[in-house]
């Protein structure tokens, strides 16, 4: 594998793996208090649309790390909008 991919799926794995600790906490919490609304509706969409560049590029690190983060993100958005 050459180098540039490596540094490809290195940066993918940290990003997508830096939202597990405040996916976990928010799961086993169910404390969204300081979490904002519209940066995670933001965020997810901007995943959703990095997701479909991914996959229109034929890029399996930028779909796979974008797909897994919004697995992460996207219950939190979804209990953000819950809360009262």
């Amino acid at each position: 594998m050459e180098w540039v991919k490596i540094i490809g799926y290195l940066a993918a794995s940290l990003t997508t793996l830096s939202f597990l600790p405040q996916a976990i906490k928010v799961l086993t919490t169910r404390n969204t208090q300081g979490i904002s609304r519209m940066m995670y509706a933001m965020f997810v969409c901007g995943l959703v649309l990095w997701l479909v560049y991914g996959m229109l590029i034929n890029d399996i690190a930028v779909s796979a790390a974008n797909l897994l983060t919004l697995l992460l993100a996207l219950p939190i958005l979804l209990m953000t909008l819950r809360r009262e």
